[in-house]
Formats: C-alpha cells, structure tokens, sequence
C-alpha cells in the first residue's frame, strides 16, 4: 500500500490530438491532461480494446447510474438504483457474447453510445441542450438529460502504461440533471436543481488484470459548484493521475499520486484520501459489493461506497477550499480478463 504522496509532472493538452499512432501504438503526443475532451480515441487492434461510459445521478433522495462496456469480443452492460431514504436498491445487468448492436463515440462530448442488444437497452446522444441518457431493462426504464453548462471544465488525462497499453479517460464531475427513473412501478423525477450528474469514459487498451480507486463527489455548498475527482493504484508509476478539483466551472489540477488508507474488510467504515493539497475523509452511507466470476478465468470484484467527504482541498492559487458533507462515492475494483 502507498504511505506517501508523490508529485508527477504532467503536460497540459491544449489542441486535439490522435490517441494512437497509424499503427495502433500509443501517441506520445497525446500523453497529458485537458481541460475538455480533446483526444480521438482512434484505437487500432482486437482483444484488449476496452471501450465504455458510465454515468452516475445523484440527488438527496436517489442515485441512479448504468455502465455500456465493450471489450473487442463481448459487451457489459448493468444498471443500478439506491433509494437512499429507505436503503433498497435495484440493479439489472446482462452480458453479450459475441458483442453486437454495440457503437462507441471516438470523443467524449461528440457523437452517440448504444448497446441495443440484450436485457439492458442504453443509449447515449448529445444533443443541443446537453447528454441525453437513455436505457430500458426488466427492472429500470430511465430516460435523463444531463444539461450541458458553457464554459465549464472537466478533467481528461491519458495514462501510459507502455506503447500499446494505455488508457484515455473523461471524468465530467456535477452536471446538473433532469429526467424520470421508473423503478417497480413508481417514477422518480430528477431536478437541475439538485440532481447532479458524472461521467466516466473510458478508451484503451488494458493489461490483463488492474486495480483501481476511484472517487467523485459534487455539490453546491454555499452557493458555490464544487466537485472532486480523485483516483489511485492503477495510474501509480505513470506518470499521469486523474486527480482534480473543479471549482466554479473550472478545473485546477492535482499533480501527485495520493494515499488511500480504507478497511477492507469493512466497507463502511471511513476512508482517507491524502496528498500535499488533498486531505479527505470519506463517511460511507451505503455500499453496494459484487464479485462476478465467468467463463473460468474472468472476474469483476468492486466494492462501491455511497456517503459524504469532509476535509480540504487546495486550489492552484493556493486556497484551501473546505469540504463539508459533499455527496459521492468511493470505490475500490478488480478486473481481470
């Protein structure tokens, strides 16, 4: 386990580029961050190709979020809806060997994702007034525009694990949200108000087996858009992290590995997050495990905390902007295939 920080030096990418080379090899050029999806995720090769987007809604009462994945040969899709009053949630989830009606945008913020095939039906479109969400299975229909704000920032990085390993990733943390989730019956209308939505894109190539942290949290305290995005383990020794806090619409990145200490043998209890300008606590409210094995040698382990961080964190002028019960989550996954 990490027991201490480390700042990496990163390039800031300021102009579109091409993920890979013309012959599937990683774009030294496109290794960085940006401020909005800029890369083509112009990916070449078959068997380790893995492609998808997850988006999570909160608000005070409810969360929903899906996952579309493709990996070359089969594609993943789930959904989930926590009740977080009460504590019960719903989940669909299905899996498509050989993968087909499966379609992926190139860029994050441009184009259309489907998987039109199986038991969960998703769809995702830009559209003038933002992301619109779509999906329908046995157990959830949902159908949510994610509102597209001018001028606001995310974080995109590509991480370099060699040549032809690598990952391009999209983190669009608290965009407000609206749209209905039908569960059992009942419908459960979002607001913009206080309904926020994230984004997780995801195109690369992967090793056969990786371990990750991810964390993100949004909210308006004070009047103020303030969102956390925070990860570990998988980007160690890359020199890329995918750490940032977004601060009224813009985005002030964090350049170092941060330490994650959290109880493994009890989900619930709190988490820490340290770094030099990072020092957090997470209080879980709800979690949600799965340990799904298949055809003998794959395997998707992930532990999914629901709750609240509190601590601080420092912007690049150098304030430290406090955090006081911002809604979230925090998770540790396995995957191998």
């Amino acid at each position: 386990m990490k027991t201490s920080p480390r700042a990496v030096a990163e390039r800031e990418i300021t102009r579109r580029v091409d993920l890979c080379l013309p012959d599937g090899r990683l774009n030294p050029a496109a290794v960085g961050w940006s401020r909005t999806p800029l890369h083509r995720a112009n990916i070449r090769g078959w068997g380790r190709t893995m492609r998808w987007d997850y988006w999570c809604v909160t608000s005070p009462g409810h969360v929903f979020a899906f996952s579309a994945s493709s990996l070359d040969y089969l594609a993943g899709e789930s959904a989930f809806f926590l009740d977080r009053r009460t504590g019960e949630q719903v989940s669909s989830r299905g899996l498509l060997v050989p993968a087909r009606g499966v379609a992926f945008s190139e860029r994050g913020g441009e184009g259309s994702v489907r998987i039109g095939a199986g038991p969960v039906r998703i769809s995702v479109d830009e559209t003038a007034d933002g992301t619109r969400l779509r999906l329908k299975s046995a157990e959830i229909a949902a159908d949510v525009l994610v509102r597209r704000v001018p001028g606001r920032e995310s974080l995109s990085v590509v991480v370099p694990w060699g040549p032809r390993r690598f990952q391009y990733t999209v983190k669009d943390v608290g965009r407000p949200a609206e749209g209905t989730v039908r569960v059992g019956g009942l419908t459960y209308e979002f607001d913009p108000a206080d309904a926020l939505a994230t984004l997780d894109l995801g195109r690369g190539r992967w090793p056969g087996d990786i371990r990750w942290n991810w964390g993100a949290a949004a909210g308006r305290p004070g009047g103020r858009d303030v969102a956390l995005q925070i990860g570990g383990k998988w980007t160690d020794g890359t020199g890329s992290v995918e750490n940032g806090l977004i601060l009224d619409g813009r985005l002030h990145k964090i350049s170092e590995e941060l330490v994650w200490r959290y109880d493994t043998t009890d989900w619930r209890a709190p988490w820490r997050i340290e770094g030099e300008r990072v020092d957090l606590e997470f209080v879980p409210e709800h979690v949600r495990e799965a340990d799904v094995r298949r055809a003998f040698y794959m395997r998707s382990q992930e532990a999914q905390a629901f709750g609240h961080y509190r601590g601080t964190v420092v912007a690049d002028d150098g304030e430290r902007v406090t955090v006081d019960g911002l809604y979230g989550w925090a998770e540790e996954v396995y995957r191998r295939w």
